[in-house]
């Protein structure tokens, strides 16, 4: 609940008895304690006071706190401590773009009053960011293929010990962080909240997107050849004709030929240059290719073999102060001309 706003220097605080926060980071012991600190800090994205809630999840975990006030979680729909998605427990980005959401947070601090009380008018209103209607068959799918239906508690290990390393650590079993060696793929990169929480420049999900179009569309990175300027298309199904290939492929540049054979689902997309093919691979990487409800996978066509070619011979080199006339006939071989024949 909110303070009383008959105080103007507190007009807006948050103060509240439980954090929104998702199952993981909440961690599996079920009679966690939690400390509570009224006002203790400033929220990371509106920058107004809010409660701050600290615990600890299991053993040998680190200790969790929040890191936005309510308001903005309640917004997004998102926990107040990893700031991902309540739902499908992915990144804001992904869902974002399933929902075909743009962030609308300032990007200065000129607006950020105005913006957070609008975000509180929205939540006292019901309404938020978030709304599952605007989902497509497309993005549904998609997200129930990337969310996580269990909980993941090892994101709230301790983190690595840094003189356990250097192998300098003289804590032993007491030391709070984790001794052990950083595995190949762990990700050491550091997230700003910010971006988390607006859906912007998050590692986590990019690397979530491109393995959903590295599973959906191909391998779309652009062949060595720069002679290469055909995409290939396959689930390509009888409704799908030529003109809709045209409609789609046209915006990218001159098209010199589209070649469709429903017998084999595919088509062949040829356009004039190398610049208009590269824009249409960026963008069917970035959206998809959906044409009559159907999910069309795309992937650069391979260039065309060249048949084996015969080693030339080795050109070889003449001395020409060295060399001598052939001898004549007669003293090379065996056989004489009759016109050299005394008798």
């Amino acid at each position: 609940m909110s303070l009383t706003k008959a105080d103007a220097n507190k007009q807006g605080w948050e103060d509240s008895e439980f954090p929104i926060v998702c199952e993981t980071c909440l961690g599996e012991n079920p009679y966690v304690r939690m400390t509570k600190q009224p006002f203790g800090k400033e929220c990371k994205i509106c920058q107004r006071p809010y409660t701050v809630f600290r615990w600890l999840p299991g053993t040998n975990m680190r200790y969790k706190k929040t890191e936005i006030c309510q308001t903005c979680a309640k917004v997004k729909n998102v926990c107040q401590t990893c700031v991902l998605d309540l739902q499908y427990g992915l990144p804001v980005e992904v869902r974002d773009k399933a929902l075909n959401l743009k962030s609308q947070a300032p990007s200065t601090d000129i607006n950020r009053q105005y913006f957070a009380q609008n975000l509180a008018n929205q939540v006292e209103e019901g309404s938020g960011v978030y709304d599952a209607g605007k989902l497509t068959p497309e993005s549904r799918d998609m997200l129930s293929k990337l969310a996580r239906t269990e909980p993941y508690y090892q994101r709230n290990r301790a983190h690595l010990c840094s003189f356990f390393l250097k192998g300098e650590c003289k804590r032993g079993e007491g030391c709070p962080y984790r001794h052990a060696l950083p595995n190949e793929g762990d990700n050491s990169v550091k997230q700003n909240i910010k971006d988390r929480y607006n859906g912007n420049n998050d590692p986590v999900a990019s690397k979530m997107l491109n393995r959903v179009r590295g599973s959906t569309g191909g391998s779309l990175a652009a062949p060595a050849d720069k002679s290469v300027t055909t995409l290939f298309v396959t689930g390509v199904v009888p409704e799908i004709t030529q003109e809709d290939l045209k409609g789609f492929f046209y915006v990218f540049g001159d098209i010199k030929s589209v070649i469709v054979a429903h017998k084999t689902k595919c088509a062949f997309i040829n356009f004039m240059t190398r610049t208009s093919a590269e824009l249409a691979a960026e963008k069917v990487a970035e959206i998809g290719l959906n044409l009559k409800g159907h999910a069309l996978k795309v992937v650069w066509a391979r260039p065309k073999p060249q048949g084996p070619q015969s080693p030339k011979p080795a050109a070889t080199t003449v001395d020409l102060s060295t060399a001598q006339p052939p001898p004549p006939p007669s003293i090379s071989g065996k056989e004489k001309y009759p016109s050299q024949n005394p008798r």
